[in-house]
């Protein structure tokens, strides 16, 4: 790692040497077979843009609890007087956020369009819960949360709380099967391989939805996530939701209890899970979808949806996946509309589903003047096309025109 301060990646706003920046230059895995990682993605340039701020990074492993600060220069010529943002919280949309975020202070035309105040926006990435707590302290004017917020924080302020859905993203269930290009497990199946009750590859409920596969005569090695994760939560929500033993058994966690046997591989971070994949032949595992992308990873299992279909996660069947998201009817105290919800087994025909979104969290009331106009800028330019339309490139699913309409009206009862 790198202590002490960095430029700023002159495409992302991130630190190049960040392992999370989409555009740095890194080394995924080394790959055993076809299907492994290629690199991630090209290499950011050597030489910074001189105006970019810089930004001081503890030094830590690969998206661990500590802190990641985002800090955004306001638009050189901004008025002194401008209005200062910040906000805190949730590690899995930072680069997404990081990108908007110095777009809105850099980027003349997104400035123009929406960066009325010439707002500077820190962000400190770290944690969700990390986030809300903040906010309910008092100490950020925004959080992000992959979780959301329950009642019983929300109740802790006396500003309220309105969580505003801003991104998704996918699950992937990559694979290391030699020859199988296109691996279908039926929703009857890939809940019983995390449970480690379907344990061979020659099962014959794998065989029969894979007819023409040349699956091998061996054992299935799962490879789990060692660490607290977004995406262990992700899959194990989608898994006890489709399937009883599981959710008995094992149930939502971000860290759960797998089955203890020697089958079960347990490595931090998507770099690790990608790695133990990629050197075990039979074995599979979950990336976030983005990660799995950016890496160049081409065996990713077709998942069998409530629908029947088999599917691969992209951004027509993650957007599929979140267009019914059942929304409470009630609204929130504030009178906005309550948004916390998720689509845990989405019925659309082409929903990939393991597929889930992440908020921003802003107080209902207490923002006055610039600051409120700044707020409101930035949620606009956050739920605008330029904005959600970049999503994809970085590994992230673009909200759903339905999702951001209720995303628009609940955001109008912010002041």
């Amino acid at each position: 790692m790198h202590p002490g301060p960095r430029r700023l990646c002159e495409n992302t706003g991130l630190d190049p040497h960040h392992p999370n920046c989409p555009v740095a230059a890194r080394r995924p895995p080394a790959a055993a077979h076809s299907g492994g990682p290629r690199s991630a993605c090209p290499a950011a340039a050597d030489g910074a843009d001189a105006n970019v701020p810089e930004v001081k990074q503890t030094p830590i492993p690969f998206l661990t609890a500590a802190l990641l600060a985002l800090a955004l220069g306001a638009a050189p010529g901004a008025a002194a007087a401008a209005p200062r943002l910040s906000g805190a919280g949730a590690i899995f949309p930072f680069p997404l956020y990081a990108t908007w975020l110095r777009q809105l202070a850099r980027d003349p035309t997104i400035r123009n369009a929406y960066n009325s105040t010439g707002v500077r926006v820190d962000y400190a990435a770290e944690s969700s819960d990390a986030g809300v707590r903040a906010l309910i302290a008092g100490d950020v004017d925004f959080a992000a949360s992959d979780r959301s917020i329950d009642d019983d924080e929300a109740e802790e302020t006396e500003r309220g709380i309105i969580a505003l859905p801003m991104t998704a993203g996918s699950v992937a269930l990559a694979y290391n099967l030699r020859g199988v290009g296109a691996l279908r497990l039926p929703r009857a199946v890939y809940p019983q391989i995390f449970a480690g009750t379907i344990t061979r590859w020659d099962d014959p409920q794998i065989a029969a939805a894979n007819p023409d596969a040349p699956l091998p005569e061996q054992d299935i090695v799962v490879v789990v996530r060692a660490d607290a994760a977004r995406a262990t939560d992700v899959l194990t929500a989608h898994l006890s939701a489709i399937d009883a033993a599981f959710r008995r058994d094992i149930g939502r966690s971000r860290a759960p209890e797998w089955p203890q046997n020697a089958r079960f591989l347990h490595e931090p971070k998507n770099d690790g899970v990608a790695a133990a994949i990629a050197g075990t032949p039979g074995a599979i595992g979950y990336l976030d979808h983005g990660y799995a992308r950016l890496a160049g990873w081409t065996q990713i299992a077709l998942l069998e949806n409530k629908a029947g279909r088999y599917v691969a996660p992209d951004l027509e069947t993650g957007m599929a996946a979140l267009a019914d998201v059942p929304f409470p009817d009630a609204p929130l105290p504030s009178g906005a509309p309550d948004l916390r919800a998720q689509d845990r087994d989405p019925a659309a025909d082409n929903a990939y589903p393991i597929t889930a979104m992440t908020w921003m969290l802003f107080y209902a009331t207490g923002y006055t003047g610039a600051r409120l106009t700044a707020v409101r800028d930035l949620i606009d330019y956050c739920i605008s096309d330029a904005a959600q339309g970049q999503a994809p490139a970085l590994g992230y699913v673009r909200l759903p025109d339905v999702v951001l309409e209720r995303v628009r009206e609940a955001a109008g009862v912010i002041q």
